[in-house]
């Protein structure tokens, strides 16, 4: 396997993991604020069913993506409402926003199966950077949506690290009742978070169907969304190791399929599971770790807030 190969499989491994790196943000910034949302996938199958939609009828990728947003948005205000006004069960709304967004999804997509997209991100070199030996064939000769998710990697770093909108953000899922004393609306706070992460998750639906995989096909997220979340432990939380964390499950995904095309005699459909098997082994080792260490894990996650109970 030459240098060129290797190279292949890992700018695959950018395209395939950037639908779970969008996701992984956005669940990152909803349990930053106490959140816990399970329905990522749901949320990024309406996504990419309404970007696919909008962006071939249009014939503007643009404005799918948007619709992607919106729709992830809507998808999540759902959520935010029933538990954090109603203070119901996160489990159970998340699960059931999965459900919901599935049967949803394959609802509005029957009759976009097997129409071809008109309008799709294609991959851009960048200038200069694209040049730079392995690094740049690998990072900057790709789509615009992942130098997006590249930028929102970095912008979002910034914001929890080095602003106060982050340090009221991570408050709020460590300690709101503190946060409410000094007179933050704490349900404000984290229905934006919610909202604002089920957009990121929209987002991930509309590259699965705009640009990973241009096309309509029924349940495409193939539990991306469940991986998303997977991450976010792995990731402590943090959007850098998210980054890492889908790049990683994409170059697996993308290695599997690379071998295949070697004609190594595994069976496809172990190949098909490796990235699902390594996110579980990773997840098992994570979740053992924060045990002993409670590192990064937002300790009102979970739990819903009433100012009663201050």
């Amino acid at each position: 396997m030459d240098l060129n190969y290797i190279i292949a499989i890992l700018a695959a491994g950018v395209v395939a993991g950037t639908p779970i790196l969008y996701a992984s943000l956005g669940e990152v910034i909803a349990e930053r604020a106490g959140i816990l949302n399970l329905g990522v996938e749901g949320m990024m199958l309406v996504g990419a069913v309404s970007a696919f939609y909008v962006g071939t009828f249009t014939e503007n990728k643009w404005l799918g993506l948007l619709v992607a947003l919106i729709a992830g948005g809507l998808m999540a205000l759902i959520h935010a409402v029933i538990t954090i006004d109603f203070r119901a069960s996160q489990v159970a709304s998340g699960l059931a926003l999965t459900i919901f967004g599935t049967g949803l999804s394959a609802y509005l997509g029957r009759s976009l199966v097997g129409i071809p997209p008109t309008s799709t991100f294609k991959a851009v070199a960048l200038p200069v950077l694209s040049q730079i030996p392995v690094v740049g064939k690998i990072l900057f000769n790709q789509d615009i949506m992942v130098y997006l998710s590249m930028l929102l990697v970095i912008l979002l770093w910034f914001v929890f690290y080095k602003t106060k909108v982050g340090l009221l953000l991570r408050a709020v899922g460590e300690n709101p009742s503190a946060v409410d004393a000094l007179g933050h609306n704490i349900f404000l706070i984290r229905y934006a978070a919610v909202i604002v992460g089920g957009m990121f998750a929209g987002a991930g639906g509309a590259y699965l169907s705009l640009a990973y995989s241009p096309s309509w096909i029924e349940n495409m997220s193939a539990g991306r969304g469940w991986i998303a979340v997977a991450l976010v432990i792995f990731a402590v939380w943090d959007p850098g190791r998210a980054l890492l964390g889908a790049w990683l499950f994409g170059v697996i995904a993308s290695l599997g399929l690379h071998l295949q095309a070697l004609g190594v005699m595994i069976p496809s459909n172990f190949l098909q599971m490796l990235p699902y098997i390594f996110t579980f082994i990773i997840l098992v080792v994570t979740t053992r770790e924060t045990k002993h260490r409670r590192s990064g894990t937002p300790t009102a996650l979970g739990i819903p807030y009433s100012r009663e109970e201050r």
